[in-house]
């Protein structure tokens, strides 16, 4: 089974930059996007053979996530149940027959960490929410996490820490998560892999010179760890300031 998610950072915007292309050319079983920057309403996205479930943010042009999938889910649930975090069109939940499927686009802490209080009460509640998922049967969850985990996941790590997306608080909690029951696929398989991104700032010709960050994931619960064929990413694919990353499972 091949999964593909993507913070397409604008979904329309994205269509014009060949995202069409590589959706087809992927041919994945599930496609996760991220940051649609939309309505369901206001384009139409037809791909033959899949059924596509949105989760937009209240505030147009603004954050959201969907999913286009060929298996027909058993549910589909939107947001984690709690109401302080319903606005943002953040979370898709597709329940199958060996699994949950979790798509989620995180909050950012903003510059200056202006919002790391939302975003460390949200990692509290997005734990509890898999937790829970994942007592009922395994869970992958995938998307943009906005934190690079590890040293290893950013490029300068010394000038970048304290920063969003590298403070200690939030790569805590990314490690709480992984303590509470998840393996990161990537670093898995590829433990000691350098200079593996997922994004890059579009100053300074980051990408050009591969400045990046991987703040990208597939994360499965710990009792699907020996069922990861293949994680990987697809720096290559333009289109967007992230690349769509990749799991092969089951």
């Amino acid at each position: 089974m091949k999964l593909i998610s993507w913070n397409v950072n604008g979904l329309r915007a994205c269509m014009n930059k060949g995202f069409a292309d590589f959706f087809n050319e992927i041919d994945a079983d599930m496609f996760c996007v991220q940051e649609t920057k939309m309505q369901q309403d206001q384009a139409d996205f037809i791909f033959d053979g899949y059924t596509q479930y949105w989760n937009s943010a209240v505030k147009k042009g603004y954050s959201g996530t969907a999913v286009f999938t060929r298996i027909t889910p058993l549910s589909v649930e939107y947001g984690i149940g709690i109401e302080e975090h319903a606005q943002e069109g953040r979370v898709i939940t597709l329940e199958f027959e060996r699994f949950y499927l979790v798509n989620v686009y995180t909050p950012n802490a903003q510059r200056g960490l202006t919002r790391l209080d939302y975003r460390m009460q949200w990692e509290d509640d997005f734990r509890a929410y898999v937790c829970k998922l994942d007592k009922v049967k395994p869970v992958v969850i995938c998307g943009d996490m906005n934190v690079a985990h590890q040293e290893i996941d950013i490029k300068n790590a010394k000038s970048n820490r304290g920063n969003a997306g590298f403070s200690d608080e939030e790569r805590e909690k990314m490690t709480d998560l992984l303590d509470a029951g998840f393996v990161d696929s990537f670093r898995c398989l590829n433990p000691d892999l350098k200079d593996a991104y997922t994004w890059w700032s579009y100053m300074f010709n980051a990408r050009a010179n591969n400045t990046g960050w991987r703040i990208d994931y597939f994360l499965v619960s710990q009792q699907l760890k020996d069922e990861i064929k293949d994680a990987k990413i697809h720096a290559q694919v333009m289109g967007s300031d992230h690349c769509p990353v990749e799991l092969d499972i089951f």
